[in-house]
């Protein structure tokens, strides 16, 4: 545990960029009994098993379980292939993203954010362990630790890592987050913290997401300058209007000087339930972006071809996500890039 006075700004650490070198990728498998895929957890397993096997080839994949015996699913499930590690840290649930360490460095090093962990509001328990996984990770790897006292998820803030961070105001100033925290607070909590100097802010997220609005959903950086931005076409849909207010947001952002509209898929309904199933969820690793498709040839094919032109140099690698958005998140929900240092 890091016992400084000095903030990680004030020690020189910054939040790196997704695209940025990885050291490897960090999962969390979901347990059978867990909250997450309620009444489909055989399903989801081999789309869970593709995203490891598609990122194993590029980087090290550390995989948390709840306990020996869903450490034994993942195995079984991801099958014998090299570079893939079972870490014995606990786990609640699948979304390493959100509770999973934050990882800055500084050069020749690294260290970890520990935000604190409320299962996106107090929503679902139990979500101890998840709380838990960022100070046993940095234990594991011998890093300081840094635990600001502000709630927050990985999935609520995106970052170019040269000093800009995205994120939406339905989520950050939710008040099952942090409800004495003025706007300002929580800005320099994330100054102080992730080395940024500036952040941007969105308005809501997409309907069906359970997080209030996670940024990951809606707009991702992809460049230094650039942004992907989910738009929906059809003015009767409901995450139109939403959509729109962010579009309009971004174009009076002067530090964004490119924008590229993201396509959303058509609605994703199971059990009469709207599920925020998005294209902008996907994740940056190693030579390879992992894309969520949803069944919907047209486009999905679109999706891939833009994220294939702002990531020349990787391969863009579409997974069939229509399963896994049953539990409300998708690929770079389930992820979180460790740095190399």
């Amino acid at each position: 545990m890091n016992t400084s006075a000095a903030t990680p700004q004030q020690l020189g650490y910054r939040m790196p960029a997704e695209w940025e070198p990885h050291a490897a990728t960090w999962l969390s498998w979901p347990r059978p009994d867990g909250v997450s895929f309620p009444g489909r957890y055989a399903e989801v397993l081999p789309a869970l098993g593709e995203l490891v096997r598609a990122l194993a080839p590029h980087e090290p994949v550390n995989i948390t379980g709840r306990n020996a015996a869903v450490a034994a699913i993942a195995r079984q499930t991801v099958g014998a292939i090299a570079n893939v590690h079972y870490p014995p840290i606990p786990s609640d649930e699948a979304w390493c993203r959100d509770h999973g360490p934050t990882f800055i460095v500084r050069p020749g090093t690294a260290g970890i954010v520990d935000w604190r962990f409320t299962a996106w509001g107090g929503k679902y328990q139990p979500c101890a362990d998840d709380d838990t996984v960022p100070a046993r990770i940095a234990k594991l790897l011998g890093l300081p630790v840094f635990q600001p006292a502000l709630v927050l998820e990985g999935g609520s803030i995106d970052v170019n890592g040269r000093g800009l961070l995205l994120t939406t105001e339905a989520c950050l100033l939710n008040k099952n987050r942090n409800p004495n925290l003025r706007k300002e607070q929580i800005e320099q909590f994330l100054k102080d913290y992730l080395g940024i100097t500036q952040v941007l802010w969105l308005g809501a997220g997409i309907v069906g997401d359970d997080t209030d609005g996670h940024v990951d959903d809606i707009t991702r950086f992809v460049g230094p300058t650039t942004v992907v931005t989910a738009v929906e076409a059809d003015p009767r849909d409901e995450n139109y209007a939403a959509l729109q207010d962010n579009l309009h947001r971004l174009r009076h952002m002067k530090v964004i000087e490119r924008i590229v509209e993201l396509p959303m898929p058509g609605g994703v309904v199971q059990q009469g339930k709207r599920l925020p199933a998005s294209y902008a969820n996907f994740y940056i690793a190693n030579k390879v972006v992992i894309l969520p498709t949803y069944r919907q040839p047209l486009a999905d094919q679109r999706a891939q071809a833009i994220l294939q032109e702002l990531f020349p140099t990787r391969r863009v690698v579409p997974v069939d996500s229509t399963d896994v958005i049953w539990g409300r998140g998708s690929f770079h929900c389930l992820t979180q890039q460790q740095p190399k240092v």
